[in-house]
């Protein structure tokens, strides 16, 4: 045996020691450097990529029940700017039970209600409840709005949804998804009030809320792939 051979072979030959790469300081530092980059790039383009504002023409809006005041408030100035004539808002059922001194039973009902505090005639609302508490909660409530749409023989060809903050973007894919292709959605994110959309680093609101909504929306994009057929 070469003598090489019997440097690199130890136990009887049941090991043996081989050469590799691996990074010099100036390779890590490299990686370092490329990492950091990376990641303040993503800090700085993650929120306005999941927060877009993107309208399509239109003069149907929907409006998320769940959103906050503020965001109630973005949606009436929404609809008195454009030339809009009817909106429908969605939401599940309410959570908990203490709900006996409440006329509304889901969010798309107390999403209504609040729309009419704010300004909105009755009439030009419509609440349109789904049935989903837990789980795939925004794109059963589309799901119920394109089916109520059918049932009443409306031709709505495209929607604004008003959402808010970084679930905008995941919202425009799931009312897609749930409202099929003959319907064209577009979507206003209106600010979260509770963090600054600029930093929302230095918020644990917004953390969470965009960590939450980036894993959300990788997961509606690549993996979710509902048994409904929203064309029926």
């Amino acid at each position: 045996m070469p003598d090489e051979t019997i440097a690199r072979c130890r136990c009887w030959g049941l090991v043996k020691r081989k050469e590799c790469w691996t990074f010099s300081l100036r390779g890590w530092l490299v990686l370092a450097v490329g990492v950091l980059s990376a990641g303040a790039w993503l800090v700085l383009v993650v929120q306005p990529f999941l927060a877009v504002t993107q309208r399509v023409p239109t003069d149907v809006m929907v409006v998320e029940g769940w959103i906050s005041e503020s965001a109630i408030r973005v949606a009436v100035t929404e609809f008195g700017a454009g030339a809009y004539q009817r909106v429908f808002t969605t939401g599940g059922p309410l959570r908990g039970t203490g709900l006996d001194g409440l006329e509304e039973r889901s969010l798309a009902q107390i999403g209504a209600r609040r729309l009419q505090a704010a300004g909105l005639a009755a009439e030009v609302i419509q609440a349109v409840p789904s049935q989903v508490r837990e789980r795939d909660r925004t794109y059963s409530a589309a799901l119920a709005l394109g089916v109520w749409l059918r049932q009443h023989h409306l031709p709505v060809r495209a929607v604004n949804v008003v959402t808010e903050g970084a679930h905008a973007r995941r919202t425009r894919l799931l009312f897609e998804k749930a409202l099929g292709a003959g319907i064209q959605v577009g979507v206003l994110a209106a600010p979260n009030p509770e963090y600054d959309a600029a930093h929302w680093w230095h918020y644990s609101e917004g953390v969470r809320e965009v960590i939450g909504e980036t894993i959300a929306y990788v997961y509606a994009r690549f993996f979710f792939h509902p048994s409904h057929a929203a064309a029926s």
